[in-house]
């Protein structure tokens, strides 16, 4: 059986990212989603809460015995060193897994949502194609902020341990437009890359 296209698709938060890969799971695709294997690896259960017990403490495991997420974020966007130690535990489990549904994949095309595609060449190597889903930051601001709740400094913070839209666009094999576009037209964007996908670059 041929291997599946892999397409890596990503954007920074608020781009409309997880929008597109629902379009393109109705397309056809088989999409995988990291953030979901990440949160089901911290989740009550999960192969790294612990490791993440050992490494941060029962501190950062909730009374349900998932990680505290909101602790571990404090933490992390205050510490590059606990991010870097948390990346650790998670990473590996996460892209053993999305390997095991490379290989058990039967469609002709798999899409990776993978919010760090740009900042990780481990991601990267496991992509055919880079789709870059892209707005502004302020468009993403304004997004977030009515999706979370969350004001304005936090989410800039985010922003801020993210990719540049710069470097996202810089490693795109194709861009999806998505600044001040309604969800019929980003359909139709969406469709048109995806019949497209397997001509060359």
């Amino acid at each position: 059986m041929a291997k599946p296209l892999r397409i890596g698709l990503t954007g920074g938060i608020g781009s409309g990212k997880s929008t597109v890969a629902a379009m393109l799971a109705e397309l056809g695709a088989t999409v995988v989603d990291a953030d979901a294997l990440s949160r089901a690896c911290t989740a009550a259960g999960g192969a790294a809460i612990e490791p993440i017990r050992r490494a941060f403490g029962p501190d950062f495991i909730a009374p349900d015995g998932a990680l505290d997420r909101a602790r571990m974020r404090a933490l992390v966007f205050a510490d590059p060193q606990a991010k870097a130690r948390l990346e650790a535990i998670i990473h590996p489990l996460v892209r053993a897994e999305i390997d095991r549904r490379i290989a058990a994949c039967t469609a002709d095309t798999i899409v990776l949502d993978l919010p760090l595609l740009v900042e990780s060449d481990a991601w990267r190597q496991r992509c055919d194609r880079v789709w870059v889903v892209d707005c502004t930051p302020e468009t993403q601001i304004r997004r977030v902020m009515a999706r979370n709740g969350w004001p304005r400094a936090q989410v800039q913070a985010v922003l801020a341990q993210q990719a540049s839209r710069a470097q996202r666009l810089a490693a795109a094999d194709a861009v999806i437009d998505n600044e001040g576009t309604d969800l019929a037209t980003l359909r139709a964007r969406v469709r048109q890359l995806w019949d497209r996908r397997t001509l060359p670059l």
